[in-house]
């Protein structure tokens, strides 16, 4: 675990209990670490009800229903295709808000021309947020601690408002 990553989860985990709010994940590029930071703090199970990591679009098909019809008009690793994820989680799971992360964690871009260190972030709940980024970097693993920052940085600024 990354202490740094840590200490974002336990910020997140004292907001959502203290809201009583609940969430669901669904990740790519991250690689299931945003999920497993979550719970790696004691009472996670106060908020958060699942995750999926949702590498391939058989995965996506599989996990969240996703069909050719939800998806027409909108590609991987974007912001538009994040939120739909994150809306789907949220929808599929029954909480108060939906995290989904997608890009391309290295060491080479992804097949839709995105370089390594791109990544999509979008939160779906009272408000909605979505962001894009780009680490510059090639390194898979940096990129997949980067990613998940991000997203907990992300998820705290909406949940703090």
């Amino acid at each position: 675990m990354n202490d740094e990553l840590l200490k974002l989860s336990n910020q997140i985990s004292d907001i959502l209990k203290k809201l009583n709010h609940t969430v669901a994940v669904s990740e790519s590029s991250a690689g299931g670490l945003i999920s497993a930071h979550l719970l790696a703090i004691p009472g996670a199970s106060a908020y958060f009800i699942g995750s999926a990591v949702l590498y391939t679009r058989k995965a996506s098909e599989a996990f969240i229903n996703v069909t050719d019809e939800d998806l027409t008009g909108i590609r991987s690793a974007t912001q538009e295709y994040a939120l739909f994820n994150a809306r789907r989680v949220k929808e599929m799971l029954g909480t108060t808000w939906g995290i989904a992360e997608t890009g391309a964690s290295g060491p080479t871009g992804n097949r839709y021309g995105d370089p390594a260190g791109h990544s999509a972030i979008a939160i779906s709940g009272l408000v909605e947020e979505s962001v894009t980024i780009s680490t510059n970097n090639s390194d898979r693993e940096l990129n997949m601690i980067e990613f998940t920052k991000k997203t907990f940085e992300e998820f705290i600024s909406v949940i703090s408002d």
